[in-house]
């Protein structure tokens, strides 16, 4: 048997074909590296995320920045500027 069949669970967008994690899939950042990320200051990522503009988890003390808010972010920001 292959592990797809033996799974039971169906896989997701961000495992592999193979239904392996790739090692370097991150799909969420710490306030940090999304600042470096999007070349901008913590303080700055800081008043994005009271605004709103920027979605955060928290896992314990971690305050986390999923990726796909970063993108959605940017997305907005070209929209507006090119409409």
């Amino acid at each position: 048997m292959t592990a797809a069949t033996t799974r039971p669970y169906r896989t997701t967008a961000f495992e592999e074909p193979n239904g392996n994690w790739p090692a370097t899939t991150k799909i969420t950042v710490r306030v940090p590296e999304a600042a470096r990320m999007l070349g901008i200051s913590r303080s700055r990522i800081y008043e994005l995320i009271t605004s709103g503009d920027i979605e955060t988890l928290k896992l314990g003390r971690a305050t986390l920045v999923p990726i796909a808010s970063l993108h959605a972010l940017i997305e907005r920001l070209r929209r507006e500027q090119l409409g």
